[in-house]
């Protein structure tokens, strides 16, 4: 039976660790936080769902959110109603479920820091606490920020973006998303079980954590969410560029890279759960079958290449412009008024739609998005030619 440590226990680690336990590899989950809260994500989208039903009809505390406002950064806001739900867990909920299932696999879990991996022998050696630890092949599942073999190189800060917010002691049902004047990043009020995630990202090549609190709390302010009871945080996520995702090196002899660690999150969304238990669902996959040198295949063939076109467009989504305006006020504005736009943009938010095939899809509702933003302007002309210009319609054209 082959020895397997995993590095890391939040989703990506424990789904392989999982999944190598019940095809009865011998695996332990080394992990020094366990099952800790992460204060930004939490959101499974539609795909994730729909890959593993368990996270949703299972009975741990989760939140259903079936709308989505989005706000540009004039102002201008337009909802989204979601065809499947995104469902919500706290993170500290979502790692203990993810660690409680790879456990009754057959996982052991121990809470310990792994400080370094040596991967030049035939076999990983670990340094775990004061002990060394030997293991047939290693799985490194220890976020954006890792460092732990030598041979890998870490993430550049042109590959991490910063996030940064509070724990508010409140309630809401829908999730509430805006954007800024170019700005790579966002806001976002992302409402818990028994709280609101508030928060911003925004790469740390471009963007201060002093330029991101200011935004932060200019946001709260906006949307009268008060900070008394509120719990600061901060944590560090991969944003990673074309390259990173087309060159990086996520599998060696007896090692692999999985989540965070390789960098597969969704560089406009900032989406990395289901890219998270995918990969380790994937690596798993491979080292079963007896070829973990076609792990990154599996990947590309699943969603990596995905994952690169995003990044061909992320720059343009946050900084271009469009009919005179930036491209996130004109996507907002072209949802408050074309029910066919309104309808791909909640599949994009929802997880329902793929990048490489979006713009074909954009292409083939052009006509019928521009008709209907045409006909709504046009039945809003009497209005406007007795009053002020409403929201929404003085910057189209």
């Amino acid at each position: 039976m082959r020895e397997i440590a995993v590095v890391g226990g939040g989703p990506a680690g424990a789904m392989c660790g999982e999944r190598l336990a019940r095809a009865g590899y011998d695996v332990t989950i080394y992990d020094e936080h366990l099952a800790w809260e992460k204060p930004c994500g939490g959101g499974l989208t539609h795909k994730a769902i729909q890959a593993y039903p368990f996270l949703l009809s299972g009975p741990h505390p989760k939140k259903l959110i079936r709308t989505v406002e989005l706000i540009s950064s004039k102002g201008h806001r337009a909802h989204l109603d979601l065809e499947q739900p995104i469902v919500i867990y706290a993170r500290t909920v979502l790692n203990g479920l993810l660690l409680e299932r790879a456990e009754a696999a057959g996982c052991r879990v121990i809470r310990s820091r792994v400080n370094h991996i040596d991967a030049d022998g035939a076999r990983a050696i670990l340094a775990v606490g004061d002990a060394r630890v030997e293991a047939d092949f290693v799985v490194i599942a220890a976020g954006a920020r890792n460092s732990l073999l030598p041979s890998t190189r870490p993430l550049a800060r042109s590959d991490l973006e910063m996030t940064l917010g509070y724990f508010v002691p409140a309630q809401a049902e829908g999730i509430r998303v805006k954007f800024l004047r170019r700005f790579e990043g966002y806001l976002w009020s992302f409402p818990r079980c028994d709280h609101l995630s508030v928060g911003i990202c925004g790469s740390m090549a471009r963007h201060t954590s002093q330029e991101l609190r200011r935004h932060l709390h200019a946001f709260m302010a906006e949307e009268k969410i008060s900070r008394d009871g509120a719990t600061f945080y901060s944590h560090v996520l991969p944003s990673p560029q074309r390259q990173t995702l087309s060159s990086r090196r996520v599998v060696g002899r007896n090692w692999a890279l999985v989540g965070d660690a390789a960098a597969w999150v969704d560089p406009i969304t900032g989406e990395g759960l289901y890219y998270a238990l995918r990969s380790g669902d994937l690596l798993a996959e491979a080292m079963i079958a007896g070829k973990a040198a076609e792990y990154p295949a599996r990947v590309r063939k699943a969603f990596s290449a995905d994952l690169e076109f995003a990044t061909r467009i992320a720059r343009r989504f946050y900084r271009g412009r469009f009919l005179g305006g930036a491209v996130a006020t004109r996507m907002i504005q072209f949802i408050e008024r074309s029910p066919t736009f309104r309808a791909l943009m909640a599949d994009v938010f929802g997880g329902a739609q793929d990048y490489c095939s979006l713009k074909r899809r954009l292409w083939a509702q052009c006509g019928t998005t521009l008709t209907e933003v045409v006909g709504s302007l046009v039945k809003s002309q009497p209005s406007l030619s007795k009053s002020a210009p409403a929201a929404g319609t003085e910057n189209i054209p």
